[in-house]
Order: C-alpha cells, then sequence, then structure tokens
C-alpha cells in the first residue's frame, strides 16, 4: 500500500514536513529522542539548548492543553548526546486521535533518533510501593481501545511490528546500574494505558491489578508503540503520583498529584541524565 495513503490524516508527507520545519529552525541531527511527561519537566532545564521549538509552529502538531505541560520542542545535548526532546505530550482524551498523539515520535525518528526515553505520572496499583517512588517500566498492556497503527500503514516500520520487548532489556539494565549507583529507590513493573480522562473506579482498580498492572496512567503506551514500529530502542521510566489501592481508595486531589510527581524531579532528572550519560559512553 501506498506510503502516501492516509492514517487518519498523518502521512510520510506529515511526518517529512514536520522534519523539514525543525530542521530550518535547529541544525542538529538528534540521536535520542526524550518525551518530558508530568513529573520530568526539570530535565529540560539540564539540556543545552540550540532551538525552543512552539509545537504550533510545526506543521502538523497539536498543541498540548495539559495545564502542566509547556508545548514545546526543545533541540540541544544532554550529557554530550544529540537530543531531541516534547517538554510536554498529546494524550487520546484532548480529543487527539492516537495518530495525532504519536506524531512526534515518528519526527524523532525521521530527525535521526534511535532511542526514545519515555517518562510520565502515574497512579502506583502495588501496594509494596508509595507514592513518589519511580518505576522503571518493564512492560505494558494496552487498554485504551485503540491502536497507533490502525489504518494504512506508513513505510517506517512493518505492517505487524514485534512487541515481545517493548522496553530495551540492555537500557533497563543500565536504569538498575545507576540507580543503585546514586542511590535512588527504583521500583520495576508493568505499566497499563488507559483511555481517562477520568479516574478509575474501585472495581475497575481491582480488575487492573488483577491482570498484573503495576501502575496505571493515560499515556506513554501509543508512543512506545510507535517508536517499536518505526525501530526505536525505547526506556520508559514513571513517578508514583497517588497509590490507587481500591481497599484505601481516596478523592482525586490533581494538585496534590502534580505537587508530588514535581517533588520527585530532581531525582528522575539526576537518573536520567546518569542514563544519558552511560549511553554517550556506548554502555548499550
Amino acid at each position: 500500500m501506498s506510503s502516501d495513503k492516509q492514517t487518519d490524516g498523518i502521512t510520510m508527507e506529515t511526518v517529512r514536513g514536520a522534519a523539514d520545519a525543525i530542521r530550518q529552525r535547529a541544525d542538529l541531527a538528534p540521536e535520542l529522542g526524550i518525551v518530558l511527561g508530568t513529573g520530568l519537566g526539570a530535565l529540560a532545564g539540564e539540556i543545552e539548548p540550540e532551538a525552543f521549538i512552539p509545537y504550533e509552529e510545526i506543521p502538523g502538531f497539536p498543541r498540548s492543553t495539559v495545564e502542566s505541560h509547556a508545548g514545546r520542542l526543545i533541540l540541544g545535548t544532554l550529557a554530550g548526546v544529540r537530543v531531541v526532546a516534547m517538554e510536554g505530550r498529546f494524550h487520546r482524551y484532548e480529543g487527539y486521535s492516537m495518530q495525532q498523539v504519536t506524531l512526534p515520535v515518528r519526527v524523532m525518528r525521521e530527525l535521526g533518533a534511535e532511542t526514545l526515553i519515555v517518562s510520565n505520572a502515574c497512579g502506583g496499583m502495588n501496594p509494596l510501593w508509595h507514592e513518589g517512588d519511580l518505576v522503571l517500566i518493564s512492560d505494558h498492556i494496552n487498554l485504551m481501545g485503540d491502536n497507533p497503527l490502525v489504518g494504512p500503514n506508513l513505510e517506517q516500520g512493518p505492517r505487524f511490528p514485534d512487541m515481545s520487548e517493548p522496553y530495551d532489556s540492555a537500557f533497563r539494565t543500565i536504569a538498575r546500574e545507576e540507580a543503585l549507583r546514586l542511590g535512588v529507590t527504583l521500583r520495576e513493573g508493568v505499566y497499563v494505558a488507559v483511555l481517562g480522562p477520568c479516574l478509575e473506579t474501585v472495581a475497575e482498580y481491582r480488575m487492573l491489578r488483577a491482570l498484573g498492572a503495576d501502575a496505571v496512567g493515560m499515556s506513554t503506551v501509543p508512543e512506545v508503540i510507535v517508536a517499536r514500529h518505526v525501530g526505536l530502542r525505547v526506556l520508559g521510566l514513571s513517578i508514583i503520583s497517588d497509590m490507587a489501592l481500591p481497599d484505601a481508595l481516596h478523592p482525586v486531589d490533581v494538585a496534590k498529584i502534580i505537587a508530588t510527581a514535581k517533588a520527585a524531579e530532581p531525582v528522575l532528572t539526576r537518573l536520567v541524565r546518569a542514563i544519558v550519560a552511560r549511553l554517550a559512553g556506548g554502555a548499550a
């Protein structure tokens, strides 16, 4: 099937047009893409910038409507590695299609990135974990009711991409080693993605836990699916911003969730910088 066929409005022409517009603003071929979700915004300050590009100035990009997300692309270097970073992501619950949500990942690949680091804030369902803990994502469950690869296949990847190891095992080893070196507690477990934007009921939390999930959120999985489709190696990290234990559930305080994620930002920022430095040294 032709690569010019539309995938809910997203074509290879869309991807290339966005990449060309970015190249006109920054003469930098990134090696690494980063999605700075809730809880990793502080990492933006660690990047030595070459350019800041608001999403509305990139052809085809949606606009982030989440209050805690800045809504711009950063190109520069981090720990000696050339990076392109999303300061704020898009979500299906904002009304965008899965193809729109994941367009930036395709553009990162078109720009030259070979690796993707994704971050998020999540609800913790493992009773042995705590608010503010960092989580290394080992695997995921997609319960969003949609998949960004539905529709005509774009030429960046195969029709049926393998998902036996969505989160790179070598990268996870590096993350565990760096967390140990830094004295950072790093949990590891399965992330389940739901559509949102409402939070889950007691019965739904019980179901998700029974399915094998340790953490729940409303992002990340679509981006990882597309990352694997286009051949990017992936590392996923979460901050537990609230505990979602069905037998001890309380009404959600969004301000508290954001505050918990921000309090954990410096620790996650240190860890990601250390991981990137390892990657710069060819550790993986």
